[in-house]
Formats: C-alpha cells, sequence, structure tokens
C-alpha cells in the first residue's frame, strides 16, 4: 500500500484582500530607502507580482497569517493595491515556516528570470524590474548551460552567487556533482571555496585539461582524500539522524520493560546478589531521561 504524500500548498493561488493578512513580523520604515525595497517597486510596475507571498489561515478563519513576502506586500500598499493573490500553506507547521525564508537562491532567480522571458516580458523591461544591466541579465539566464541537472537540484536551494556556477562549468558533469556534494557537505558555497575545488580536480575530470593548474600528485591525493572522508562522514551523519527517532523508541521501549522488571523485588534481589554489575547497569539505563535527551538533539 502506497504512502499519502501531504500537499505542502493550496494547488491554486488565492485572492485574498490586503487588509486580511496579519504580519509576522514589524519592518523599518527605512527598508524603503534599500536596494531591495526599490527593485520591488520597480519590478510591480514593470511586470507586475512574480513571486505570490505566502500564508496560513489562522484559527478564526477569517484572517491570514503572512508567512512570506513582507515587502511585497508593503510595496503593493505604497502602490495602492488593495488585494493579491496569495500561496496558502497547508502544512500543520506553517507557523514554523518564516525561519527558514531566505533570500532568493540563484538557481530560482535564474528560473524567474528565464520564466519571465518565456512569458514574453522583454529584456529591456526585466532588466528595469530587477535593477540590473542587459549584460548581468543575459549571464544569468545562462548561468545553468554547461551544468548538469543532478549538481543544479543539489545546489537549486543554496544561497551562491553566479561566479560558483562558472566554475562548476569548468568540469566534467561526475566531478560537477562531486563538488556539488562537497559544497553540501561542508555547507559552504563560497566562489573562493569552489575555487579550490577546481584546482583539486584531477585533468580528466576538466573540460579543459590545458588550463589546470599544476599540483603535484601528493598534493591531488590528499585533496581528494579529504573530499572523499567529507562525504563518508556527512552520510554517516545523515544515517545517525534517520535511525536516531527509531533508536530512542526501542530504548523507550526496553526502559519500560526494565522498570516493570526491577519492580519485581525477587528479581531485583536475585541480580543484585548475583549479577552486582547488571543490576547496577539496569538501575542506570531506568534513571535515563530519554525525553530530554530527545529535546537536546
Amino acid at each position: 500500500m502506497g504512502i499519502g504524500i501531504k500537499q505542502g500548498f493550496e494547488k491554486r493561488l488565492v485572492e485574498l484582500a490586503i487588509t486580511d493578512l496579519r504580519l509576522t513580523k514589524s519592518l523599518n520604515v527605512n527598508v524603503k530607502q534599500g536596494r531591495k525595497y526599490s527593485q520591488i517597486i520597480s519590478s510591480l510596475r514593470e511586470v507586475g507580482l512574480i513571486e505570490p507571498p505566502v500564508v496560513a489561515l489562522c484559527n478564526n478563519k477569517k484572517e491570514y497569517l503572512l508567512l512570506d513576502g513582507h515587502l511585497r506586500i508593503m510595496a503593493l500598499k505604497e502602490l495602492g493595491e488593495r488585494r493579491v493573490n496569495c500561496l496558502v500553506s497547508v502544512d500543520d507547521e506553517g507557523y514554523t515556516y518564516n525561519k527558514f525564508i531566505n533570500r532568493l537562491s540563484a538557481v530560482q532567480e535564474h528560473k524567474m528570470i528565464v520564466k519571465a522571458l518565456k512569458a514574453g516580458v522583454s529584456e529591456t523591461k526585466l532588466a528595469a524590474a530587477l535593477n540590473l544591466d542587459i549584460k548581468s541579465l543575459r549571464s544569468k539566464k545562462s548561468m545553468l548551460c554547461g551544468v548538469c541537472e543532478e549538481a543544479v537540484n543539489l545546489l537549486k536551494d543554496k544561497i551562491m552567487s553566479e561566479s560558483v556556477f562558472r566554475v562548476l562549468k569548468k568540469m566534467k558533469p561526475l566531478r560537477q556533482i562531486s563538488a556539488a556534494r562537497s559544497m553540501n557537505a561542508q555547507n559552504r558555497y563560497s566562489y573562493k571555496y569552489a575555487q579550490n575545488l577546481l584546482v583539486a580536480t584531477p585533468a580528466e575530470q576538466l573540460l579543459d585539461a590545458t588550463k589546470s593548474k599544476r599540483m603535484s600528485q601528493a598534493e591531488l591525493a590528499k585533496h581528494i582524500r579529504l573530499e572523499e572522508e567529507n562525504l563518508s562522514l556527512t552520510e554517516d551523519i545523515c544515517s545517525l539522524h534517520n535511525s536516531y527517532g527509531v533508536d530512542m523508541l526501542h530504548l523507550s521501549s526496553l526502559q519500560s520493560y526494565l522498570k516493570k522488571m526491577m519492580s519485581n523485588e525477587k528479581v531485583a534481589g536475585y541480580l543484585s546478589r548475583h549479577h552486582p554489575e547488571i543490576h547496577e547497569k539496569f538501575l542506570e539505563i531506568i534513571g535515563i531521561d530519554f525525553l530530554k535527551m530527545s529535546n537536546i538533539s
């Protein structure tokens, strides 16, 4: 029997009155002087709302909690708009969504640009909306050309500069995937780290081996070994994380059984007299607060 996958959001956008939205944070009026806000205002004027705000239905069923899109709502108010199309979160833990919100990733921005251009928005108009010059816009549009799909998927929600993808393009697909995994394993997405990975790439894994920097075989082997160890360690940590809940359940069940067994005076007395080390260990297990351990983790 298949396991159903719960939708995180409603399939369709919902048009709401801006006055029905409850903000989850207050914005300083000075944000209107920032580049991000001016970019949003310009984008709304030129091409309209591209990325809908994210909301969750409040308990009273009359108001919606604004999870993401506070600057967009502020800008819409300034432009005199009264209603907005929103993406509705149906997750039971939707209120935690805002903790994970970050600025647009490079891959998301690329997809947004491609989508807008395919929809018929001119380069000039889109560049003006995003506060970019035409050259920068075209660079962002072609950013993923030459990067394999699996590497893109590994980095699609990571915050990094466009220059990182220019480095990846110098590698062959399998090395791109390996480099992307190394970035995720180390949680490092800087241009400098990508360059270090490029330097440590064997010539046969580069698109143009003649441009590879010289590195001794010993140094190259050391870099490769460190990458492999990092990836292996990350996989081990993920494995432990996935099995942690099941292990805690088993331990709690075992603890309940031992408590019941040790409450029998005859059993506890026998163990104390004939197997004191086991008796001591059982008492130690019974005294562990697994719930507290789970919360700390």
